[in-house]
């Protein structure tokens, strides 16, 4: 399986990743790490995950983000990376975009 990050879910890391910076230097870079590995881990678990509202929905194990994806044939597109603490009314909006 192939995994595309979409521009507007790599907006989203650089917005944690900045986020995270600011909070302690360092802590940014760890996030990214963290999430490129779990988005890589959708090659092999894509499709094991709950859907929310209408997505699949990976958890991040290390930080309060969720991983929106879609799978169309062989490819997992990531949509979004968002921050779940996040009212669900702006998380919703976010995935229609």
């Amino acid at each position: 399986m192939k995994v595309e990050i979409l521009s507007i879910a790599e907006d989203d890391l650089v917005d944690g990743h900045g986020f995270y910076e600011r909070q302690e230097p360092g802590v940014g870079k760890y996030f990214l790490d963290t999430l490129f590995a779990e988005i890589d881990s959708l090659k092999i678990y894509a499709g094991t995950h709950k859907r929310k509202w209408g997505k699949f929905r990976m958890l991040s194990r290390r930080f309060p983000f969720g991983v929106f994806y879609t799978i169309e044939k062989d490819t997992v597109y990531v949509i979004a990376v968002l921050d779940l603490r996040r009212h669900p009314s702006y998380l919703r909006r976010k995935l229609q975009r």
